[in-house]
């Protein structure tokens, strides 16, 4: 099969070779992929970090090529969507079914294939926030994939959506065509506190959402853009004056079980136009280079989705 492997004497780091095709245990199914997302945290530290040769990405879109040795997961023939820790860049993919839903006939795979780490990852970060019907939820780094996704989301869950972008002038309509209440550029804006956070920045942000965080709210802390420390002032984590039961929670969506379901639920939110994917780049994977470029330089603010030919 063809697969984009780790090559570092080429400038995009990649390039399109001829591999062995992958060999799927027991539990794992093998799709052919027609399309793939790609994620911030893929290109930017695992290509980095990659060794010379081997077949990286986490999204994938496909049908089911070779169904599991043990009967989990579903038949050959069906269209799926896929979360694996690697392998999405490839013809093939043998993928845990546990990590596969299914696609509703008709879908636009390319659509589809920006679901598992965006989609799911905003999906169960809301989850850890508990019931959010009514109540005041902010959402830093709101313009990227998982940030678009999580304020879609959480006003489908009814909360009062906050969203927080260092440029609002240029986003706060898209934003809020997607379900924001309120624009702001980050959590010293906010006139309130608020129940909840899904934080996708870091760094300082993510100590003055704490700090604005109501009684008993929670922080889920997902993304880390920003890229530096979180430092804490003393008196940060005292209990008094309304401060009482605050929480902070990490969060790695390959530990999360169960996730096929999730991915189903998604596929079929978005083939039925419930959610936007939020494509804002699309192009055949040879052109990975130009795509990973336009993400790492922050000029794509939504997903960049690469189609198998």
């Amino acid at each position: 099969m063809r697969a984009l492997v780790v090559d570092r004497s080429v400038p995009s780091s990649l390039r399109i070779a001829e591999v062995a095709d992958p060999e799927p245990t027991p539990q794992q199914a093998v799709v052919r992929v027609t399309a793939t997302s790609l994620n911030d945290g893929e290109v930017r530290f695992m290509l980095a970090d990659a060794p010379e040769g081997s077949v990286l990405g986490w999204d994938a879109a496909g049908i089911v090529e070779r169904a599991a040795a043990d009967g989990s997961g579903p038949a050959v023939g069906t269209p799926v969507v896929t979360l694996g820790w690697t392998g999405a860049w490839a013809e093939l993919r043998a993928v845990d079914t546990d990590r596969i839903g299914t696609i509703p006939p008709g879908a636009d795979p390319g659509a589809i294939s920006t679901v598992p780490v965006a989609g799911a990852s905003a999906l169960r970060s809301l989850h850890r926030l508990g019931p959010i019907l009514g109540r005041r939820v902010l959402i830093t780094g709101a313009t990227g994939g998982t940030g678009r996704y999580a304020v879609q989301l959480a006003r489908l869950g009814g909360a009062h959506v906050i969203a927080s972008t260092g440029d609002p002038d240029t986003h706060a309509r898209g934003l809020r065509d997607l379900g924001a209440a309120e624009v702001i550029t980050g959590p010293t804006e906010l006139r309130e506190p608020v129940d909840g956070v899904i934080d996708l920045v870091g760094g300082p942000q993510l100590v003055d959402a704490y700090q604005r965080l109501s009684e008993g709210g929670t922080i889920v802390a997902v993304g880390h853009a920003a890229g530096v420390a979180e430092t804490f002032p003393f008196g940060a984590f005292f209990g008094d004056r309304g401060r009482h039961d605050r929480s902070i929670t990490t969060f790695f969506l390959l530990a999360c079980a169960g996730l096929g379901p999730d991915l189903s639920w998604l596929a079929e939110q978005v083939a039925s136009g419930t959610l936007d994917p939020n494509i804002a780049w699309r192009g055949e994977w040879t052109r990975f280079g130009e795509a990973a470029e336009a993400l790492l330089s922050r000029r794509l603010h939504g997903k960049a989705v690469l189609e198998l030919s």
